[in-house]
């Protein structure tokens, strides 16, 4: 391996993202014989083909996609040291990468101002996506910290907890249950609910909640692509839905959505700041990440405000 360069790795750095080798030499400034030769030098210190040539583009192998792990580790470190060398020369710059869950954007801009208010010279990124593009963020190397409501399981993380997540069922002012009290949960299960894609968060934890009526969750409900959509046909008047109370902050001050008082919610879960245990720490995401740990709480949306009537119950969640 001695014989590879910085150049060889951007190679087919470049190759993989764009697909083709003319976008990928054209990203970097090459001809494409240029690039040619240089993946062909790859492959022939390896003795394996790095990509499959297809009618579609260049598919990456096995040995393909290790190499490009190794890249991706390389580019990082390589980050980490010029972030380490701004540190020792007292330079509080750096760039971090935040990817969060799109439950987390109701509130990751406010949390993210007040950081940078702190720290005005490092270059923060936001990322927003579902569960599955989050995790798919993570395992690509394409963020560095992730904020969500359950550390990922597919790749290798560390998680740390910075804050409470309430989880609620709500309905639109006129539904018949709004002035019911301790509803229960047989009596819920017979609403017809708005619900998240399969491995979203708050599905998982409304399918748990539901697991012991029988057969409901072979039918859970209507799918949906985001909370806002949700949101809106609640008040729509289509159905009732179990969401994060961090998302609902203006819907219910201003009375046009309202939180079901049911027996066993809100159901207590928490937000965690994620990274890779791979991953080299860099000087700007310990930084957020002590952050976090000592004021992320304090930009979380007020839950008691939410549901007034219950506050002695979340106290005791």
């Amino acid at each position: 391996m001695r014989n590879l360069s910085l150049k060889h790795f951007k190679t087919v750095q470049a190759i993989i993202k764009c697909g083709k080798i003319v976008s990928a030499a054209k990203m970097l400034g090459l001809s494409p014989p240029a690039l040619t030769i240089q993946l062909r030098q790859v492959e022939e210190e390896f003795q394996l083909a790095l990509f499959d040539r297809t009618s579609d583009g260049m598919r990456p192998t096995a040995a393909g996609l290790a190499f490009f792990e190794t890249a991706q580790a390389i580019e990082e470190h390589l980050g980490l040291l010029e972030d380490k060398m701004d540190a020792i020369k007292g330079v509080r710059t750096g760039s971090l990468r935040l990817g969060v869950v799109s439950t987390a954007k109701y509130f990751a801009p406010r949390l993210m101002a007040a950081f940078m208010k702190d720290h005005p010279d490092i270059d923060m990124r936001l990322a927003i996506g579902n569960r599955a593009q989050t995790i798919d963020n993570l395992r690509n190397h394409d963020i560095d910290i992730a904020l969500m409501g359950r550390p990922a399981k597919e790749v290798p993380v560390r998680a740390s907890v910075f804050g409470d997540h309430p989880l609620v069922i709500i309905a639109p002012p006129d539904h018949p249950l709004v002035a019911a009290r301790d509803i229960s949960k047989e009596r819920i299960a017979e609403e017809h609910f708005l619900i998240r894609e399969p491995g979203s968060g708050t599905r998982i934890s409304l399918e748990i909640f539901l697991s012991d009526v029988p057969g409901r969750i072979d039918d859970l409900g209507v799918e949906m692509a985001s909370n806002e959509t949700i949101k809106q046909a609640v008040m729509a008047g289509l159905g009732i839905a179990f969401i994060s109370a961090h998302t609902i902050a203006a819907e219910t001050e201003s009375g046009r959505l309202v939180i079901l008082d049911v027996v066993g919610m809100p159901i207590r879960r928490q937000w965690f700041s994620v990274m890779r245990t791979d991953h080299a720490i860099s000087p700007a995401m310990a930084t957020f990440n002590d952050f976090l740990m000592r004021k992320g709480a304090m930009y979380l949306p007020l839950f008691g405000k939410l549901y007034p009537d219950r506050r002695d119950d979340i106290a005791r969640t």
